[in-house]
């Protein structure tokens, strides 16, 4: 099925649905294509996009997804709940952040172009198909194979009233770890994407090595069952109760903006996840393979720890950990 045909709201109500979207021709053969997952429910009411895998090492949207799936029940749902477990196949198959066709990080391309590259592509018929017109976006990504991340949920904050339905989305999911990120949203995001339309959203983070824990599995389908609850999509079924928070923290959330390893070598860190460091603080250290100290790794800041290198081998301008 070509995107430019799939329209959730027509599928038939009170059923689960699987569908392929055709985005372009394979240079082996075949299509690249998306997977969806839809549920449209017993009666009309909201509509939620839920993303996984926008980074193709990020597992825990597609574990999730295929949870919530099996889960959910057609007679109680109001309204639609889409979900694409995997929205880089390309960069999936490959087992990578980003796309190995075009080199393009999906993360930051959107709103994206029909007429662009591979990953483009993908963007534009995820921005068109999936989130206008829905009203929220969760977009599940984790730390990937080479970072640790705590588990959390993060939104964009500002008195406008569709940043602030995403931040009552994203406490009502129930994380840990909340994360407020004054706005604008940096540009290239879905959540960006989601901003130009006026569709709240946010985020989650997870920790990564290529797996997904119980815990986080735990954490994240009661999450997502919070919040349809949240919508008021869920029809004759108790609602959970979310853990409370943890941590609330305040920060730009770009992962982008990382310390940075000046030199090739073993990373070593010395502080832990969330830890609270102070600006200079020894971080950690890079160390050749006889033990010598290369160089050592300071916070440019005052704050908490929310990323580390979990790949010990580095390479020269590899993040190696973020202080909010």
């Amino acid at each position: 099925m070509h995107p430019s045909t799939f329209t959730p709201a027509e599928l038939a109500a009170n059923q689960k649905h699987r569908r392929w979207l055709d985005i372009a021709p394979r240079a082996d053969g075949g299509m690249w294509q998306l997977p969806v997952l839809c549920v449209r429910g017993a009666q009309a009411g909201p509509s939620l996009t839920i993303f996984g895998a926008v980074h193709g090492d990020e597992y825990d949207g597609p574990e999730v997804i295929q949870r919530v799936f099996e889960q959910v029940q057609p007679a109680e749902l109001r309204g639609t709940l889409l979900m694409l477990p995997v929205c880089n196949v390309p960069a999936y198959e490959a087992i990578q952040r980003c796309s190995p066709i075009d080199g393009a990080n999906l993360a930051r391309v959107f709103p994206g172009n029909p007429d662009g590259s591979l990953t483009e592509q993908i963007a534009y018929w995820l921005t068109e198909k999936c989130i206008r017109g829905a009203d929220m976006l969760l977009d599940i990504h984790s730390a990937g194979l080479a970072y640790d991340l705590p588990n959390l949920v993060g939104w964009t904050h500002s008195e406008a009233t569709h940043h602030k339905a995403g931040e009552a989305a994203a406490r009502a999911f129930g994380a840990p770890v909340l994360w407020a990120h004054p706005a604008p949203v940096p540009p290239g995001r879905s959540l960006s994407a989601a901003d130009a339309l006026g569709v709240p959203s946010f985020y989650t983070e997870a920790p990564g090595a290529g797996r997904v824990s119980a815990e986080t599995l735990r954490i994240f389908v009661r999450g997502v069952f919070n919040l349809m609850h949240h919508m008021g999509m869920m029809n004759n079924t108790a609602s959970p109760v979310p853990a409370p928070a943890a941590l609330e923290l305040v920060g730009n959330g770009n992962l982008d903006q990382t310390v940075l390893a000046p030199c090739d070598g073993h990373f070593r860190a010395e502080v832990g996840l969330l830890q609270s460091v102070t600006a200079g603080q020894r971080l950690g250290a890079i160390y050749d393979l006889l033990g010598n100290v290369l160089s050592d790794i300071t916070s440019p800041v005052t704050g908490r720890v929310v990323l580390l290198r979990a790949l010990h081998r580095v390479k020269t301008g590899d993040g190696v950990a973020h202080v909010v």
